[in-house]
């Protein structure tokens, strides 16, 4: 029997994993990749017996994987907050499945633990750009407000590691981060001991720098769209970047477009954070795209399709005003 751990880089999977394994330790194969490698499960050739724990991937798109998993007499638990598609019935499938754009994967493990590790939920949310959420969850641990900036700065930047073309691009492989992190259940001691957590803040302060300089290609009173150089800072920041703006407009819709080394862009959508609504509806009418209400990409736009996103983005967010 072999225990697996699928789980998003970003912040919300990392977290989510920790969780979990701080309340149930395990000895498990840990899967994971940059935050836009989500169809994971393929990775698993499962038997019978084994457990596969899933954590902020999209059901749907891992469907074929998760039936076959169950079919070969796995049992699966599945958290996320992106919409599943149809979600299988199978005795050994259970999950936690919740696309309230107010919610996140850590938020609903954290649900499922009861609060035991409530700090690192709100981590993740400040890391996913939940930050109400973030902030109404922690009011019972009674934070201070430095405390509460920290937690920010940390969920920002785990998040920050999971964003690249390839993982050539992060200064840590997402495994390795989680790996590095779950030495620590007090969220504090990361920040101000482990050096992990200074290499990320340095880098995420750098790339940050270099894309506030630019300006945006498309912009109205609804929203502005953002083009990214082919380099390795821009990939890193380009989901970062895309939340800073949606929290200082708040009204406004924002898309970052990074040039892929292989032609075409990868794109970030941030639904205006006063509605949370109409990133998915972009971004699914396109081939390689995805995601929830408040947040969702798409891999690989072809440049010859800028015309239609700008077009379809327009539309969406001059009719959610």
């Amino acid at each position: 029997m072999t225990i697996y751990d699928i789980f998003n880089g970003d912040a919300d999977g990392i977290c989510a994993l920790h969780q979990l394994r701080l309340a149930h330790p395990a000895n498990s194969v840990l899967i994971t990749g940059v935050k836009r490698d989500i169809s994971l499960l393929a990775q698993v050739q499962a038997e019978v017996g084994d457990q596969i724990t899933v954590l902020d991937i999209a059901m749907s798109k891992n469907r074929d994987a998760l039936l076959l998993a169950l079919d070969r007499g796995a049992q699966v638990r599945y958290f996320d907050h992106h919409v599943p598609g149809d979600i299988p019935a199978h005795p050994q499938l259970t999950t936690f499945i919740d696309t309230c754009p107010n919610t996140c994967t850590s938020l609903l493990v954290n649900n499922h633990l009861n609060g035991q590790f409530l700090i690192w939920a709100v981590v993740a949310a400040f890391g996913d750009n939940m930050h109400e959420s973030a902030i109404h969850t922690s009011k019972t641990l009674q934070l201070t407000s430095t405390q509460l900036d920290e937690l920010k700065e940390l969920g920002e930047c785990i998040n920050y590691n999971a964003y690249g073309e390839s993982l050539q691009d992060l200064y840590f492989h997402p495994a390795e981060l989680y790996q590095v992190i779950h030495h620590h259940r007090d969220p504090f001691t990361f920040i101000h001991e482990e050096p992990a957590f200074e290499t990320l803040k340095n880098g995420y302060t750098e790339d940050i720098s270099l894309a506030q300089k630019l300006k945006p290609e498309m912009e109205s009173t609804t929203g502005a769209i953002y083009l990214l150089p082919d380099a390795p800072w821009s990939r890193r920041i380009s989901g970062v970047f895309g939340n800073l703006l949606a929290t200082a407009f708040p009204l406004k819709a924002h898309a970052i477009l990074t040039k892929r080394t292989n032609g075409g862009f990868v794109v970030s959508v941030r639904a205006p954070l006063a509605t949370k609504s109409g990133a998915d509806k972009v971004c699914e009418q396109f081939e390689t795209g995805g995601g929830r209400k408040g947040a969702a990409g798409i891999n690989c736009l072809p440049e010859d399709q800028f015309g239609r996103f700008n077009q379809i983005f327009n539309t969406t967010f001059d009719h959610n005003e």
